[in-house]
C-alpha cells in the first residue's frame, strides 16, 4: 500500500472538457461491466463482443477476429489537413487470479480477475472511440484504436502486427497508456527512451545423482549445484553488466527432493531476466548457459536449459514522448503532476508497437489511499480511482488534437 501520495482532493477535473467529463458514469458502467468478466489471453470473447457491439452502435468502421480477438476500429476526421495515421492501443485480458475484492462489480470468473487495469484501458478506448466519432470535424487524419488480446501472456501484439494491424492505413504513430497504481490520481509518468524492461524467461534442470543423504559420496548432489548456480547468476549483473546499465536476474522458482535424508537426483528452476539497453538482447542466454554449464561440470552434472525472450524493452520515441507530455502537462495539475523518472522493470508488449513506428506509452496515475485504491498490481485486492477514466480518455483526445494540428 501507498501512504505518501498526496491528497485526492487536490486533483482539478476542471481542465477535462464537458463532453467528457458527461461521460464518465458511462466510462465507469463499460469498465465495472468489463470487470466482471474477466477473460485470459486470447480467451476474451465475451470482451471482444462487448467492444464490437458498441462500435457498432456508434457507427465506427471496426473489423474483428484480428489474432483471435483482437480489434481495429478506424475513425477518419473530416478536418481539412494531412491525413497522417494515428494509433491508440488498449489491451483487454486479465489474470489467473481470485478476486478477494467484495464490490458489487467483483470478477464473476472464478479463479480469474482483472488485476493489472486493462478494464480500464479498454473503457478509456471505448470512450476516446466514442467521442472522436461524435467530433471528427476536430481533427483531420485517421485514428485507429487497437483493441489488443493477450498482452499478459504470450503476447497478442506479435501477432496483430502480423496480421497488418499498422497497415492499411500505414500508422504514422502510436500511443498507449496503463493505469498505474505505483502513481496517484491526477499524474501521468511519461519519459523519453526506456521506459519498460525486455523480459527474457529461461527453465533449467540440473541432473545429478541421487542417494542417501548420509552417504553423499556416492552422488552428485543436485540441490548443492543448483544452489551455487543461483548464487553465480547474480554475479551476471554484479560484474558482467555495465553500472549504468540496470538489469536483474531473478530465480523465482527451485523445486528439489523428497525427502530430508534423500538427496535429490534433480533440481529445476525458472527465473526471468529483465533489462532497458536494446543492445543487451542476446547477452544474458549466453551468459547464464555459461554458467550453469561450468558449475555442473565442476560438479559432474549436467543440465537441460530452456531459455527464450518473451518482450523486448519499451522504448518511447523523443518526440511523440514529448507531445504526450505537453498534453499531460495540460490536463494534469497536482502536486506531482508529471513523473518523468518513472521506469520500471516490469515489461509489456506495447514494445512490439514500438518497434515498427514511433510512439510513447505511459502511466496515468490511478491509486488513491483515502479509498482504499492503492493495492500493487496483480495483486487478488487490485482497484483504481476511476476517475482516472476520463482523465486517460481527455488525455488521448487531446494527443489526437495535437498530433494532427
Amino acid at each position: 500500500m501507498v501512504s505518501t501520495f498526496p491528497n485526492s482532493s487536490s486533483v482539478d477535473l476542471s481542465r477535462i472538457r464537458l463532453a467528457i467529463r458527461s461521460l464518465q458514469p458511462q466510462l465507469v458502467e463499460w469498465r465495472r461491466r468489463l470487470h466482471q468478466q474477466p477473460e485470459l489471453g486470447f480467451q476474451e470473447k465475451l470482451t471482444a463482443e462487448f467492444v464490437s457491439q458498441k462500435l457498432q452502435e456508434w457507427g465506427i468502421e471496426h473489423q474483428t477476429g484480428i489474432a483471435h480477438t483482437g480489434i481495429v476500429a478506424i475513425i477518419k476526421g473530416n478536418k481539412q489537413g494531412a491525413k497522417k495515421v494515428l494509433a491508440i492501443r488498449a489491451d483487454m485480458d486479465a489474470l489467473p487470479i481470485q478476486e478477494l475484492n467484495e464490490v458489487p462489480y467483483k470478477s464473476q470468473h472464478d479463479g480469474v480477475m482483472h488485476a493489472c487495469g486493462h478494464d480500464g484501458h479498454t473503457a478509456i478506448a471505448l470512450g476516446t472511440a466514442y467521442y472522436l466519432q461524435q467530433h471528427r470535424q476536430d481533427f483531420s487524419g485517421i485514428v485507429k484504436i487497437i483493441f489488443q488480446p493477450a498482452e499478459e501472456s504470450p503476447g497478442g501484439a506479435k501477432p496483430m502486427i502480423e496480421a497488418g494491424v499498422l497497415k492499411n492505413p500505414d500508422v504514422d504513430a502510436i500511443i498507449g497508456l496503463h493505469l498505474w497504481n505505483n502513481l496517484p490520481l491526477g499524474t501521468v509518468g511519461v519519459r523519453a527512451g526506456a521506459l519498460m524492461a525486455a523480459v527474457e524467461c529461461f527453465n533449467c534442470t540440473i541432473l545429478g545423482k541421487g542417494g542417501h543423504g548420509a552417504l553423499p559420496h556416492q552422488t552428485i548432489d543436485s540441490v548443492v549445484v543448483a544452489a551455487q548456480i543461483v548464487n553465480a547468476l547474480q554475479t551476471i549483473v554484479a560484474r558482467n553488466v555495465n553500472p549504468i546499465d540496470s538489469a536483474v536476474v531473478t530465480v523465482g522458482e527451485l523445486h528439489a527432493g523428497t525427502k530430508r535424508n534423500v538427496i535429490a537426483d534433480t533440481a529445476r528452476m525458472s527465473a526471468t531476466v529483465r533489462y532497458f539497453n536494446p543492445s543487451l538482447k542476446g547477452f544474458f542466454n549466453q551468459r547464464v548457459e555459461q554458467i550453469i554449464a561450468g558449475i555442473c561440470q565442476s560438479h559432474g552434472a549436467s543440465y537441460d536449459l530452456e531459455y527464450w525472450a518473451l518482450y523486448p524493452p519499451v522504448i518511447n520515441d523523443i518526440k511523440i514522448a514529448e507531445l504526450v507530455r505537453t498534453v499531460a502537462e495540460e490536463v494534469v495539475e497536482t502536486q506531482l503532476g508529471i513523473v518523468p523518472e518513472c521506469q520500471t522493470m516490469a515489461a509489456e508488449d506495447m514494445s512490439f508497437f514500438l518497434q515498427e513506428v514511433p510512439g510513447c506509452y505511459f502511466f496515468l496515475g490511478s491509486a488513491n489511499p483515502e479509498k482504499d485504491l492503492a493495492y500493487p498490481h496483480h495483486h487478488p485486492r487490485f482497484d483504481f480511482d476511476e476517475t482516472a477514466l476520463g482523465m486517460g480518455v481527455e488525455i488521448f483526445v487531446r494527443c489526437v488534437e495535437k498530433f494532427f494540428s
